[in-house]
C-alpha cells in the first residue's frame, strides 16, 4: 500500500513537473510572437472577445470595484495567465496518469496528447475567431489571422511536445504496473526543471520588455489645468486605450483596404495615401468616459485625406447603412454614411505638423468631428462598408445610442485648492466645447448657479473645436464661494444643467468649484 501510494506520488510529481514547464515553454512561443511579429497574445484576443459582451453597466461597476481600468487590465492579464497555467498543469496530470496505468497505455496517453493539443487549437479557433485578425504591426487582417492561428499551434504543440518528452525524461523507461515502486530518473529530475527555469526566465524577459511599452503608464492622460493652451502639445494630448498594449505599427506593412458594398475595392499604401490632395482641420477630441470638469479632452490640427475622397474612389453601392472602421488591435467603430460623407471626416497622417505619434494611431487614424473620440479609430487599417446594422467595439457593450458630443465646459483656474484674496482681482480661464456646433458664448456664476455674467472668449476656434474663455472676477467677502460654467452653442442651445453620468452616452451637468476666499 505504502508502495503504491509513492507511486502515486511520483506519477503527480512528474505531471505536475511536466504540465508546468510545458506551460511556460508555451508562453514563452506566444510572448516571442507579440513582442518580435507583434502576433496578439492570448491575454489580449480573450479580453478583446470577452469586453465586447459585457453590459455597459456592469463593466463600469467591475472598474469601480477594482479601482480603474488600468488595474481591470492588469487583473485580466494575471487571469489568463494564471489560467492557461491550470490548464496546462491539468492536461500534464491527466497524460501522466494515462502514460503510467499500463505498459499498453503509453500510445493511449500521446493519442490524448494529440487530441488535447488539436482540441485547445480548435477551442481557441472557435471561440477567439473574431478577434484573430489582431495584427499590432499593422498587416492586414486576413494575413493578421493565419499568423495569429499559426502561432497559437506552435504554441499548443511545444506545450504537447514538452510534456511528452519531459514526462519520458523523468521516466524508468520501463513499464511500471499499477501498485508497484514508480521512479523518477535523476537526469530527468535535473534537467527538466532546468529547462522550466530557463522557459521563466526567457518568458520573465519578454514580460518586462512588453511591460515597458505597455499603456500602463499613460491610459487616462488627462489634459487640464491652469496652463492649457488653445492647440495640445502632441506629448500632452489626452489617451484613453482598450490595450494593455497598443499597436506598434510598421509602415512598409501597413496598408489601408476599402471594402464592402463599394464597386471598385481599393488598397492604398501610405504613399499613396499621402500623395492624395490633403486639408489641415483643426479638431477638438473628447472621450465618452470624459467626466464634467474632467481632461479626457484636447485640441489638434491634423492633416488629412477627406474620407469622402477615398469612399468617391472606391464607387459606393447604394443600401449602405454603416461605414465600419478596423484597426490594426481588432477595434472597430462605425458611422452613418452621411457622416461619412461630410466634408469634415477625415482619414488622418499628421498632428500638429508631425506624423502621428504611437499612441495616437500611427501611421493613420480616423478624425470625426461632433462624436465622441472612440469614433476617431487609431491604427486604422480597413474601411467597410455595410448595409448591416453594424455595432463597433464599445456599442457591443451597450454604449450610446447616441454618440453626439453634448455641450461640456469646465473651470481650469483657479483650483480649488488655492485660496483667493477678498477685495483683489482674480481671473477664472477654463474651456468650452460643443462637438461641431461651435461655441458661441460662455457664462460664469460665483453663487452656484443664481446668477450669471458673460465670460470673455479669448480663443474663439472653430465650429469643431473648443474656446478657451477667461473672467475677472474681484470677491469683496471673505468666505466660500461655489464657482460655475455653462456655455451655449452656435445653435443658439444653453448647455444643460442636468446631471448624468458617463455611462452610457456620456456626462452632462455644470462644472461646479468649491473656492474659499480670504
Amino acid at each position: 500500500m505504502n508502495t503504491s501510494r509513492e507511486g502515486k506520488k511520483i506519477y503527480l510529481g512528474r505531471a505536475v513537473l511536466s504540465g508546468t514547464v510545458a506551460s511556460l515553454i508555451m508562453l514563452l512561443v506566444i510572448l516571442y510572437a507579440r513582442y518580435s511579429l507583434g502576433v496578439g497574445a492570448t491575454f489580449e484576443l480573450i479580453a478583446d472577445r470577452i469586453a465586447p459582451l459585457i453590459p455597459v453597466m456592469l463593466f463600469g461597476k467591475i472598474i469601480g470595484i477594482v479601482g480603474g481600468y488600468t488595474p481591470l487590465k492588469e487583473l485580466g492579464v494575471i487571469s489568463v495567465l494564471v489560467a492557461q497555467t491550470i490548464v496546462g498543469i491539468v492536461g500534464g496530470i491527466i497524460f501522466g496518469r494515462l502514460f503510467s496505468l499500463r505498459d499498453e497505455r503509453p500510445r493511449a496517453a500521446i493519442t490524448f496528447l494529440v487530441i488535447f493539443v488539436a482540441g485547445l487549437w480548435l477551442l481557441s479557433m472557435f471561440l477567439l475567431w473574431p478577434v484573430l485578425g489582431s495584427q499590432y504591426r499593422g498587416a492586414p487582417a486576413k494575413t493578421g489571422v493565419w499568423e495569429t492561428a499559426f502561432t497559437l499551434l506552435c504554441a499548443y504543440a511545444a506545450y504537447g511536445l514538452t510534456i511528452l518528452l519531459g514526462y519520458g525524461a523523468l521516466s524508468s523507461g520501463r513499464a511500471e504496473p499499477e501498485g508497484s515502486g514508480a521512479v523518477m530518473t535523476a537526469r530527468g529530475a535535473f534537467l527538466l526543471p532546468i529547462v522550466g527555469v530557463l522557459a521563466a526566465c526567457g518568458a520573465g524577459v519578454l514580460l518586462r520588455k512588453l511591460f515597458g511599452v505597455s499603456t500602463i503608464g499613460y491610459d487616462g492622460t488627462q489634459y487640464k489645468g491652469a496652463d492649457v493652451r488653445s492647440i495640445t502639445p502632441n506629448d500632452r494630448f489626452y489617451v484613453v486605450t482598450k490595450n494593455v498594449l497598443d499597436p506598434a505599427v510598421s509602415r512598409d506593412a501597413w496598408q489601408l483596404d476599402i471594402d464592402g458594398l463599394v464597386g471598385r475595392p481599393r488598397t492604398y499604401r501610405f504613399a499613396d495615401l499621402t500623395a492624395l490632395p490633403s486639408i489641415r482641420q483643426e479638431t477638438t477630441l473628447m472621450c465618452i468616459s470624459n467626466e464634467v470638469g474632467a481632461g479626457l479632452m484636447s485640441n489638434a490640427v491634423w492633416k488629412a485625406v477627406p474620407l469622402r475622397t477615398l469612399l468617391g474612389a472606391a464607387a459606393p453601392k447604394s443600401g449602405i447603412a454603416k461605414v465600419v472602421f478596423h484597426a490594426a488591435d481588432s477595434y472597430s467603430d462605425t458611422i452613418d454614411f452621411e457622416k461619412a460623407m461630410n466634408p469634415t471626416t477625415l482619414v488622418a497622417y499628421e498632428m500638429n505638423g508631425a506624423e502621428l505619434p504611437a499612441h495616437h494611431g500611427y501611421p493613420v487614424r480616423m478624425i470625426v468631428p461632433g462624436l465622441f473620440g472612440e469614433k476617431s479609430v487609431k491604427w486604422l487599417r480597413r474601411i467597410e462598408l455595410t448595409e448591416r446594422d453594424a455595432k463597433g467595439f464599445y456599442q457591443q457593450q451597450g454604449w450610446g445610442p447616441s454618440f453626439v458630443t453634448p455641450t461640456h465646459s469646465r473651470i481650469d483656474a483657479p483650483s480649488a485648492g488655492s485660496p483667493l484674496a477678498a477685495g483683489k482681482a482674480a481671473e477664472l480661464r477654463g474651456i468650452a466645447f460643443a462637438g461641431d456646433r461651435g461655441v458661441s458664448g460662455v457664462e460664469v456664476s460665483t453663487s452656484g448657479g443664481t446668477t450669471w455674467r458673460r465670460a470673455q472668449i479669448v480663443y474663439p476656434g472653430t465650429r469643431l473645436t473648443w474656446v478657451l474663455w477667461r473672467y475677472d472676477w474681484r470677491p469683496e467677502k471673505p468666505g466660500r464661494y461655489d464657482l460655475a460654467v455653462r456655455a451655449t452653442d452656435g445653435m443658439g442651445n444653453v448647455q444643460t444643467a442636468s446631471v448624468r453620468g458617463t455611462e452610457p452616452q456620456g456626462s452632462t451637468g455644470y462644472h461646479h468649484l468649491d473656492i474659499r476666499v480670504v
